[in-house]
């Protein structure tokens, strides 16, 4: 499991509003794609480097493409990204601070300490 590549990949989608629309449309397809062409670049580097080892495993994978942020969490990806893009994706499907407040709901079950976010 890599939280680097989990939270590599919450990080970019929510700071693209194209991809949080295809994400909240096609999760699935989504994760695969952004596996196949965007986990193995350099974060914030314009040069053309990039590796070829970094690969979600099949919880990860599963989790993200069920939008599963409790599942996510409990791997240790990182609370703030998490609620800021499932905050993109499903704010507006909610009444004012409705998902913010079914996140918390969905989260109760944690108690301190919460999973390592250390990556």
């Amino acid at each position: 499991m890599s939280k680097y590549l989990l939270n590599k990949f919450l990080f970019t989608v929510d700071r693209d509003p194209e991809l949080v629309e295809r994400y909240r449309e096609d999760p699935r397809g989504t994760v695969e794609w952004w596996e196949s062409t965007r986990a193995n670049l350099v974060l914030n580097c314009h040069g053309g480097e990039a590796s070829t080892w970094l690969r979600f495993d099949d919880a990860e994978r599963e989790a993200l493409a069920a939008h599963d942020y409790v599942r996510l969490f409990e791997m240790g990806a990182h609370p703030f990204l998490t609620l800021t893009l499932f905050i993109a994706m499903f704010e507006r499907d909610y009444e004012p601070l409705g998902f913010q407040k079914e996140y918390a709901r969905k989260l109760a079950h944690m108690s301190l300490p919460y999973p390592d976010i250390a990556t």
